[in-house]
């Protein structure tokens, strides 16, 4: 309700800049560059539909100021170069080029997205899941806040391109949106190791899916026998307040092997993993941090607390199934995965592996949804708990 007055007046304006837009447009198209008026109300226009959005989205607490041609500060922004020369070849086809981007906004940010601040979106699940957070404690979760915060600063480069502030193509990576954070204080989080290259043969990107079909048989049987492992590893923790060894060891390296074969299939990672889940065995791993003890309170009512995670960790899904789908033309045209998409499904894998872990009972700590909490990590940290000890399941 606070919002309407504001998405009365961004009405107004945005018909005004639908027009500044044409005849920027033609002006980058005779001139090779935006006129510098025309690229400061725009830039300006930009910005303060952000802030409306972080707003709107509990991505930031303050009340905004109404546009007036140009846009205040606010706690979540952007930082815009002055007009440079552009490509009159990009500009020309910039509506058509800007369609993979606007696809990857549908996920991230909302269907329409961006300016109209509606839609769904990852964007979207992290504000409904704050709007309950902040009544509750009066503070936005740090994780959820951060992920809200990358849908939109992809949002805003995605309207940039397309309002001719830049021709520089839009990037999906959470570091570069996140950049000026620090990392939160998360210990004994399950981490993701990213040692990837980019490159990515033709031919096997042409048959990923024919070629990851031993792989998902494989894992439909884990899967089966993991949810028994798990029950059992639940009651055994919920009494003893510690899981059994055993049980962690398999848990563990299934959660891994899922985690190969999902980089595997949407591309986020490029080799054919092992059948195993051996740690430090794929370029796209997880460093599962293991807890020794359990709250046996959180282990009680492990399932219904996952509730919140599971609708992050949906929306991060589609994140990824989009990344593989644009990135699929993209390897294969280029024989490289976009470092953007490559980064964004590493976030979804990070958190989806986080979640595992978490309902697998190998560890109480709930899952992160800030992509800086699960910063890579290298292979010659501390190995997990099950690597190369006796005994162990691989």
């Amino acid at each position: 309700m606070l919002a309407i007055p504001h998405l009365l007046w961004i009405f107004f304006w945005g018909t005004i800049a639908a027009l500044i837009v044409i005849i920027a447009w033609f002006a980058t198209l005779i001139a090779g560059r935006n006129p510098e008026g025309l690229h400061d109300f725009l830039a300006g226009f930009v910005r303060y539909a952000l802030s409306l959005q972080a707003y709107l989205f509990l991505a930031a607490n303050p009340y905004p100021a109404f546009f007036l041609g140009t846009a205040r500060p606010y706690p979540i922004d952007l930082e815009i170069d002055p007009p440079a020369r552009q490509s009159r070849l990009t500009t020309l086809f910039r509506l058509f080029l800007a369609i993979p981007a606007l696809l990857l906004l549908g996920a991230l940010s909302g269907g329409s997205g961006g300016l109209r601040s509606s839609g769904g979106g990852v964007a979207a699940v992290g504000a409904f899941l704050t709007w309950f957070a902040a009544l509750v404690t009066g503070r936005a979760p740090r994780g959820l806040r951060d992920l809200t915060a990358w849908g939109l600063g992809y949002s805003a480069q995605v309207w940039g391109y397309l309002f001719l502030l830049t021709d520089r193509y839009p990037n999906s990576s959470p570091a570069l949106h996140l950049a000026r954070l620090e990392p939160p204080e998360a210990p004994h989080l399950t981490r993701l190791v990213v040692e990837d290259d980019l490159r990515r043969p033709r031919l096997m990107v042409f048959f990923r899916l024919p070629l990851a079909v031993p792989h998902l048989i494989w894992l439909t049987g884990w899967f089966v026998l993991a949810l028994l492992a798990g029950l059992l590893n639940w009651l055994l923790t919920l009494v003893r307040g510690r899981a059994w060894r055993p049980l962690v060891r398999f848990l563990a390296a299934y959660v891994r092997y899922s985690t190969h074969v999902s980089a595997f299939l949407y591309l986020t990672g490029n080799p054919f993993p092992g059948f195993v889940g051996r740690a430090g065995s794929y370029p796209i791993d997880l460093d599962i941090a293991l807890a020794e003890r359990q709250n046996r309170w959180k282990t009680l009512f492990r399932l219904p607390l996952t509730v919140p995670a599971l609708l992050v960790s949906s929306g991060l899904s589609f994140v990824q199934l989009v990344c593989a789908f644009l990135g699929w033309f993209s390897a294969l045209a280029l024989g490289r995965m976009p470092e953007g998409m490559r980064d964004a499904g590493a976030h979804s894998l990070r958190y989806s592996g986080q979640l595992a872990a978490y309902l697998f009972v190998l560890t109480d700590r709930y899952p992160h949804g800030s992509p800086l909490a699960g910063t890579p990590v290298k292979t010659d940290a501390t190995p997990p708990l099950d690597w190369g000890e006796p005994g162990a399941f691989v």
